[in-house]
């Protein structure tokens, strides 16, 4: 067996900004770096992707090393149920996780959907996002892209009623979901609360930080509210009842398709609908993922319209959504 791991960047169409949280300055970014492990067997190449994410002390280093420390493991024949113990949840064994269910699907001369016991997947509608800015520039961008269905709006506080009046401006007709990424108070969610539903809002994502979203037990819901910071793996569970009613499942925090897919099942079983979500990376890491969304209520797996430059074999999307990868892009 060998094992290769890679740094690679992929070029975002402008930028791509989100809220720093609290006091903290805006996050920008103009590349998607991520790490692709490639595993080789018996002439058959597995490839996953993953990036890794600062807010959960995660670098493109510290995640090579995680997977370095298991390469041994990998090489002795460490299989995927092996990999839920020996790496931790989060980006590294995500892309170990994803690089094993393509190599094994390449391996049957199956796809990953039947491995795995599911149906053959559909188009989903994704949803489309929009960068938080001035509301002038949201405005236009919105307008830009009044033609998607869905657009999900990046807020972070102070100025977020004006910009989200702007975006419904630029699009009467979309739908709306937002995600504060954290940067709301609880003074800053209800006074938000109070005039979503008049904006045509579907959905809010993570408005509390992850730490603090004690503050949302027992207080008015007028909407639905997800947790994305605050739910990883099926051991979030338990500390989202009463505070939430949608979780984002996200590969590079439940640490692969392995427990995703469970995480999904277990979070149906316990009424929770399901979002599915990602990092900012390339089709590779959009694949995998695409298995998880059938079905789900809201999918965002937008970033191969967000970027510049992509794989090859690139996820297709058009107004059906995002459409399954192909064989040779991944699974």
């Amino acid at each position: 067996m060998k094992l290769d791991i890679t740094q690679d960047a992929f070029k975002i169409a402008g930028s791509f900004v989100i809220s720093g949280r609290g006091d903290k300055k805006p996050w920008v970014r103009t590349e998607a770096w991520v790490l692709t492990v490639t595993i080789e067997r018996d002439g058959i190449v597995g490839r996953g992707e993953c990036t890794p994410y600062p807010r959960y002390n995660e670098t493109l280093e510290s995640s090579t090393d995680e997977i370095l420390a298991v390469e041994a493991q990998l090489k002795a024949g460490l299989d995927r149920q092996g990999l839920l113990t020996a790496m931790k949840p989060g980006a590294a064994r995500n892309a170990v996780d994803c690089a094993l269910w393509d190599w094994e699907a390449k391996a049957a001369g199956k796809r990953v959907w039947e491995l795995a016991g599911l149906p053959e997947p559909k188009p989903v509608p994704t949803v489309f996002t929009l960068s938080l800015g001035e509301p002038d520039d949201m405005r236009a961008k919105a307008a830009e892209n009044a033609h998607r269905p869905v657009l999900k709006v990046k807020l972070g506080g102070e100025g977020d009623i004006a910009r989200l009046r702007a975006v419904r401006e630029g699009a009467p007709q979309s739908r709306i979901v937002i995600d504060a990424n954290e940067g709301w108070t609880l003074d800053t969610y209800r006074e938000m609360a109070a005039v979503l539903p008049d904006l045509g809002v579907d959905m809010v994502e993570q408005p509390l930080p992850a730490g603090d979203d004690g503050a949302l037990l027992g207080i008015d819901r007028p909407l639905p509210v997800c947790a994305d910071e605050s739910c990883h793996d099926r051991t979030s569970l338990p500390k989202l009842k009463g505070k939430y009613d949608i979780v984002n499942i996200k590969l590079d925090k439940t640490g692969g398709l392995t427990e995703a897919l469970a995480l999904r099942e277990a979070a149906l079983a316990e009424g929770y609908g399901i979002m599915v979500g990602c990092m900012m990376g390339s089709s590779l890491a959009m694949a995998p993922a695409h298995l998880v969304a059938q079905g789900a209520t809201v999918v965002d797996l937008d970033p191969p319209l967000l970027l510049s430059t992509d794989r090859e074999d690139p996820m297709f999307y058009d107004d059906a959504g995002a459409h399954p990868p192909s064989a040779a892009l991944w699974g």
